[in-house]
């Protein structure tokens, strides 16, 4: 196993209030920003919305987690069937960095850097000042790359509503105060 695929998998909070989660995925480069920009990739593992590619532009992301893995597994109470969040790209650097804002948070950063047949991703997810809000985005990040890792890798992905409880479960004792 080489030294970028055994990395933890697991997010960090970084300086001020600050996720970022690092995880190797199969390659190429290429393909895992298609994951990240074309709606019907990124719909499989996160959200739809189409973008334009260049900074200063508007979109629109919207949430259907419980299409995302088949079953969907347990959805805890107060989430509805969809969730919509305007957006503006604030960063685009085809095929290695995609930056846009992310409600009243500083904003998501995903970096892609190619290391042999696999891809390193690195998402930052800036300014997440509320410890439950932390804590939602965190397991929620979680849950989301772990299904987009499956995807790239020809699995099928546990149902994401009960890995999201396990992961919020498991983010509560690391993320502290």
């Amino acid at each position: 196993m080489s030294a970028v695929a055994g990395r933890e998998t697991y997010g960090t909070i970084v300086e001020d209030a600050t996720l970022k989660i690092q995880r190797v995925l199969p390659g190429p480069i290429e393909r895992v920003w298609a994951y990240l920009t074309e709606s019907e990739l990124r719909r499989q593992w996160l959200a739809s919305g189409d973008m334009d590619m260049k900074v200063g532009s508007a979109f629109e992301l919207c949430w259907r987690n419980d299409e995302l893995t088949n079953p969907p597994g347990h959805k805890p109470d107060g989430f509805g069937e969809e969730h919509r969040m305007q957006s503006r790209i604030t960063e685009c650097d085809p095929p290695r960095l995609l930056a846009f804002e992310w409600g009243s948070t500083g904003g998501v950063i995903f970096e892609l850097e190619a290391k042999g047949d696999q891809v390193l991703l690195t998402l930052t997810h800036r300014r997440v000042l509320d410890r439950a809000m932390r804590l939602n985005v965190s397991a929620g990040w979680h849950a989301h790359i772990d299904v987009l890792t499956a995807r790239l890798s020809g699995k099928e992905p546990q149902p994401f509503w009960d890995e999201w409880l396990r992961l919020k479960g498991e983010y509560e004792p690391r993320l502290g105060d």
